[in-house]
């Protein structure tokens, strides 16, 4: 048994076993190039294989970040490891103890501080660890240092037959008398939501915006929400990973917030993406007060994460 760097050739055996070990989560070679190896910061020295002769039966990847990421910079005390797994008929070897000390001490090596497992942006594959369905992911992880914090759950709703509720509509109602919009994007709001997203919700959300402007599908994934002056009060963005299915982000402005603006927005999407025949709506992560916000709002939880942390 001897561990190596990842090569490229060892791409679809990598693949392969990720699909026999994270049943819950399969990826095929595309997304794995676009989400590992082709991200800014990939670097082979944070990427290693555990062979048994050609045969990878392990494997790690780590991210250190080179370039910044919008206002949080280079975050130069942290680390994270994105994903790991070790064949099922090659576990309690210790092979997975071996790739994660190497992982942790070459983060520390280059300037880590702490590690968070899985959650590092934007091009996460996990938002944590799963309880539900890797268990022994929790098990190994906590036997190494690593404290759960925060739990986060992925949401969605089913919208065959899905119309506005009267409720709703009578809010909608309630909202215009008092000078409020709700519109699809245009192109003359560029700027302003730039803005906009940026000072109420940070760089990442800013980001998203910029991304579907630039690939010129705003007008069919962004919506607005304008007050009396004509100015952006809210918005709501789907689709940001190309999944026409992916709701949110989804926000109100401070100022605005408690007038039922929100809910108003999630039942207008959700209406709009069944009249482009998409009828399953979900999200990747929301907290435990978003949980039950938006289970009030017909939402139910499909899947949970737990942030895991270690100081190194």
């Amino acid at each position: 048994m001897e561990i190596k760097q990842y090569l490229q050739e060892y791409e679809g055996q990598v693949v392969d076993l990720w699909n026999r070990c994270c049943t819950f989560d399969p990826i095929d070679i595309k997304k794995f190039r676009k989400q590992a190896l082709f991200d800014d910061n990939f670097n082979p020295e944070l990427s290693w294989v555990a062979l048994d002769g050609d045969k990878v039966v392990g494997y790690i990847l780590a991210m250190k970040r080179i370039f910044p990421y919008l206002e949080r910079g280079t975050e130069p005390e942290r680390g994270w490891i994105d994903v790991m797994f070790v064949d099922k008929e090659y576990r309690r070897q210790g092979i997975g103890t071996k790739l994660l000390k190497l992982a942790e001490d070459k983060l520390k090596e280059m300037g880590a501080k702490n590690i968070t497992l899985a959650a590092y942006s934007p091009s996460y594959f996990f938002w944590g660890l799963d309880p539900d369905h890797y268990p022994e992911s929790i098990a190994f992880f906590e036997k190494h240092g690593y404290k759960g914090y925060e739990e986060h759950f992925s949401m969605g709703k089913d919208l065959h037959g899905f119309e506005i509720p009267e409720k709703t509509k009578e809010k909608i109602k309630a909202a215009e008398e008092k000078g409020y919009k709700f519109i699809n994007f245009d192109y003359k709001y560029s700027i302003e939501l730039l803005e906009f997203m940026k000072n109420e919700f940070g760089g990442g959300w800013k980001r998203n915006a910029l991304m579907a402007m630039q690939n010129n599908t705003a007008e069919d994934v962004l919506f607005l929400v304008l007050n009396k002056d004509g100015k952006i009060c809210g918005c709501c963005n789907r689709a940001i990973d190309g999944n026409p299915m992916r709701f949110g982000p989804i926000g109100i402005a401070k100022s605005e917030r408690n007038a039922g603006l929100g809910s108003i927005l999630l039942d207008m999407v959700c209406f709009e993406m069944c009249k482009k025949g998409i009828y399953r709506m979900f999200f990747i992560t929301t907290d435990e007060p978003g949980r039950r916000y938006y289970e009030r709002n017909g939402l139910t939880v499909f899947r949970r994460f737990i942030t895991y942390k270690k100081e190194i």
